[in-house]
């Protein structure tokens, strides 16, 4: 199986050598990763400018490949032949820190396998909580990645002979330490506190510098959540697919007389257009 390895907190990452060296013994690892820490990018692109790729050398004498892209723009690196076929898998980590519940959408680790599985391509999303056992999205000082590595050897495994579908991705979180099992579940609820914290203020320049972030969320402990799971600490499997259509509303929706609708937006246009011609 032809495997590609990215993540969102850079090409130097312990948690991406961890994932390397377990995925070695289960496939061909080609590593295409951010030559920085690109964490909480979500599914950015970059479309302004060209990209610059530099080979490296790795931990263990491999090479692998450092952008000063995101980790969205990794997977299509590997998608258009930077390291030769195209990938089989993608795996995305091991990220230092969870992505959990309401998280993953800010994720850049779990944004790489969300661009696998819209080029078609089965992905993986793995991510490791820290010895301190936070149960934000922050990161911790201390990680030990040996289950977790072990763990998505095992997932690469199963998906080898059990393929997962092609819209689905999964969501892999661990907890510190030993796990105390392993839970299938689905996407928990984040309570975000959130608030505006003066941090500086500039007289003469009428600037203003606030911390809006970084306060440590809560969640719903909610039966058979990814959140739950991992504050029981347990291993989180959750399945993911891209298809953010609400379907129950669209029943909803097509009772709405939206021709009449866009009759009366022509119609306050064109008496807009006449009045002001007067």
């Amino acid at each position: 199986m032809r495997i590609l390895l990215t993540n969102d907190d850079g090409i130097t990452s312990r948690g991406l050598f961890a994932a390397k060296q377990a995925l070695d013994e289960v496939g061909e690892v080609s590593v295409i990763a951010p030559d920085s820490n690109r964490s909480a990018v979500g599914r950015g692109i970059t479309i302004d400018r060209s990209l610059t790729v530099t080979e490296v050398e790795l931990r263990d004498g491999s090479r692998g490949y450092a952008t000063d892209g995101t980790p969205v723009d990794c997977v299509r690196f590997a998608d258009l032949g930077l390291v030769g076929e195209r990938p089989d898998l993608i795996v995305s980590g091991i990220n230092h820190g969870s992505n959990l519940g309401d998280d993953i959408t800010y994720s850049g680790t779990v944004a790489a396998a969300l661009e696998g599985i819209v080029l078609g391509i089965p992905a993986i999303a793995i991510s490791q909580q820290s010895a301190a056992r936070e149960m934000d999205f922050r990161w911790g000082r201390e990680f030990d990645f040996s289950v977790a590595a072990a763990f998505a050897a095992e997932l690469v495994r199963r998906v080898a002979e059990d393929p997962l579908p092609a819209d689905t991705l999964l969501n892999v979180n661990c907890p510190a330490g030993t796990p105390s099992g392993i839970e299938v579940t689905h996407l928990g609820k984040r309570l975000y506190d959130d608030e505006m914290k003066l941090v500086d203020e500039d007289p003469d320049s009428g600037r203003v510098r606030y911390q809006i972030y970084g306060f440590e969320p809560s969640f719903e402990d909610e039966e058979g959540s990814d959140l739950s799971a991992i504050a029981r600490e347990r291993i989180s499997v959750t399945p993911v697919h891209f298809d953010l259509t609400d379907r129950p509303s669209l029943d909803r929706l097509k009772k709405w007389d939206f021709a009449g609708m866009l009759g009366t937006a022509e119609e306050n246009v064109a008496a807009a257009e006449a009045s002001s011609q007067r």
